[in-house]
């Protein structure tokens, strides 16, 4: 497939937008925006793949801790994904840009129709300037959060999915680390990061460690699962520190950054 070097999927988990005791984190959010729609500004098209809404919802919903029964994690999700398109919208608003809301779920992806539909509505979204911010739809769906292994891993996966929707040559995951690591940093304090993979199928899913923080639920796993994805049909991969998004400026340069995982060259 053709991939367009001026599309940039980028993805935020739960970790970077929320704070250690569960809040959203506004100023990580605002650098964000700000980050995204400089970008945007440089002639880059940019679509936002954003976990949080769980998490953002428990918050605002003063609950204790993260809700463990089905139905109050969707009720919470539906909450919680009201007031974090409020923010985004609000943030990039201040820095002169639109959003959009697109909600699916892995079911929708089975139905040719849907699929169709998703890929038209990103191309609409893209040539108008508008900023797609994607999640996967929790509040209907409970395949996922039921899951001990997510079929989009804290949306990892979905940010692969989408990315080979609109074409993008990039996908720039944000996470709590620095990138991929020779081992678990955080139980090896000699860990090694690793600036450059050119085949991801060498890397063991177990290498940098299992699931994230306690607020989401992916990990470099299924990080590793959606790089696969993603470069099997030569796409780049770049999982880069959630709190600083500025470093998406350097990749932009050219500059070393995080772990890049390069994209399968594809014999045309």
């Amino acid at each position: 497939m053709k991939l367009d070097k001026k599309i940039i999927v980028v993805k935020v988990g739960t970790s970077t937008i929320t704070n250690d005791d569960g809040s959203t984190n506004l100023r990580a959010i605002d650098r964000l925006a700000r980050t995204l729609s400089e970008v945007e500004s440089m002639g880059y098209k940019v679509v936002l793949v954003s976990s949080g809404a769980i998490a953002v919802g428990a918050n605002k919903m003063r609950l204790i801790e993260r809700p463990k029964e089905t139905r109050l994690k969707q009720a919470v999700a539906s909450v919680g994904q009201c007031e974090l398109i409020h923010l985004y919208d609000r943030f990039f608003m201040e820095y002169g840009r639109t959003v959009g809301q697109i909600l699916f779920t892995s079911e929708d992806l089975d139905n040719e129709e849907k699929r169709k539909n998703l890929a038209q509505t990103l191309e609409a979204l893209l040539e108008n300037n508008i900023i797609p911010i994607i999640n996967e739809n929790d509040s209907i769906s409970h395949a996922e959060i039921m899951s001990k292994d997510r079929i989009f891993g804290d949306n990892d996966m979905l940010s692969a999915i989408v990315a080979k929707f609109v074409g993008a040559a990039k996908l720039i995951i944000l996470s709590d680390i620095h990138g991929l690591y020779d081992s678990d940093p955080r139980t090896n304090p000699k860990a090694t990061i690793i600036d450059r993979v050119d085949d991801i199928n060498k890397i063991a899913p177990e290498t940098a460690g299992g699931a994230g923080s306690k607020r989401g639920t992916g990990g470099m796993k299924s990080k590793i699962s959606a790089a696969k994805f993603a470069t099997e049909i030569g796409i780049d991969v770049l999982i880069i520190y959630g709190r600083e998004p500025e470093t998406i400026f350097d990749i932009i340069d050219g500059k070393k950054a995080g772990t890049l995982i390069k994209g399968r060259k594809i014999q045309l």
